[in-house]
């Protein structure tokens, strides 16, 4: 081969790499293009997304709202059962998920998190009426409730294991069920973020109660997308605009309107503590 020849070779070869990048380094053009991001969630987590009369209602479809119009793109949400959420980003079938997610140092490792939107230290829901528990150690040998697949069920195994006479602990792939059981007194208790909680003791405080102080670790809610380059152009659009609702009290606003309180989001991704 001639150098003249050698050196074609090598530009066209460039040419190609380069267009390759291009078309896997912005996400955020593919969804500028679509004129959508797509968004896979499970509508029964209130108060972020849950179903009021056959309609999507929470704070996850008034905040997408807000980062829509920063982007400039409508939202759509695909409603699916929470063990089929990631499984379902990992395949392609939405952007990102809109769980949201605890940022755990595990899940880190596999998908890329926005920033927090919201606390999601874990704690213990009981019946309004059960004064046999009054902190979260009593729940040694009852029988407690969480969600299948969640960080909130990994949290509660993990202080479970520190206790003398570790409850019975059953699984549930709809937080609604959790609730109906543990109103029904078949469990004593939900294991669930504070967040979440707070927000159904809000709504039937003759049913529940929050068990204080909560037994998990300082973590926080976020959202996620594929751990791949072409996310990235997403993730730091979407991180901007949210850094933008955190300026200019939109963020807070949507915060007190369904958690009741503005909590602390901080700007920066905090590192996990597992």
């Amino acid at each position: 081969m001639s150098i003249l020849a050698g050196w074609k070779c090598r530009l066209v070869m460039l040419a190609l790499c380069t267009a390759s990048v291009a078309a896997h380094a912005d996400q955020l053009a593919k969804v500028k293009q679509a004129g959508e991001l797509v968004v896979g969630t499970e509508m029964q987590f209130a108060p972020f997304d849950f179903l009021e009369n056959g309609q999507q209602a929470g704070f996850n479809k008034d905040l997408f709202a807000e980062i829509g119009k920063e982007l400039g793109v409508k939202v759509r949400f695909i409603d699916l059962p929470w063990p089929s959420v990631l499984p379902g980003l990992e395949a392609g079938k939405f952007d990102m998920v809109g769980g949201p997610l605890t940022v755990t140092k595990a899940r880190m490792d596999r998908y890329t998190y926005t920033l927090p939107i919201a606390d999601a230290t874990d704690a213990l829901l009981k019946r309004a009426n059960d004064t046999s528990l009054k902190q979260s150690s009593d729940i040694a040998g009852k029988t407690v409730g969480a969600g299948k697949g969640s960080a909130q069920l990994d949290q509660l195994k993990a202080y479970i294991a520190t206790l003398p006479k570790p409850p019975e602990v059953r699984e549930y792939v709809d937080n609604n069920q959790a609730y109906a059981d543990l109103a029904a007194g078949r469990i004593a208790a939900v294991a669930n973020s504070m967040t979440n909680i707070a927000y159904v003791a809000k709504q039937r405080p003759e049913a529940f109660a929050v068990v204080q102080p909560p037994f998990g670790a300082k973590v926080y809610f976020a959202y996620c997308m594929r751990k791949d380059p072409d996310s990235k152009s997403l993730d730091d659009a979407f991180n901007a605009a949210l850094i933008k609702m955190h300026d200019d009290g939109r963020l807070a606003a949507l915060q007190k309107k369904w958690f009741g309180v503005a909590m602390d989001a901080p700007t920066t991704l905090p590192t996990p503590n597992y």
